[in-house]
């Protein structure tokens, strides 16, 4: 007969719920500048304080290119 162990549950540590920031007028306008002028994305998120992702994502609804690399 094999004895089997008890299952014991561990606690995980709860997520870090995402802050999400509403794009204002300023910013599309900042990111339309950026686009014109290539700036490389890693420069981009550190200005703005947003995540490439977002910020690529936002590029891409507004039909613009992002960073020197296009």
């Amino acid at each position: 007969m094999v004895k089997r162990k008890a299952k014991v549950s561990v606690a995980k540590p709860a997520k870090q719920k995402t802050k999400r920031q509403p794009w204002t007028k300023a910013d599309i306008s900042d990111l339309r500048k950026h686009s014109k002028a290539r700036t490389p994305v890693s420069k981009i998120v550190k200005a703005t304080k947003r995540t490439e992702g977002a910020l690529r994502q936002k590029a891409l609804q507004l039909g613009i290119g992002l960073g020197h690399r296009r």
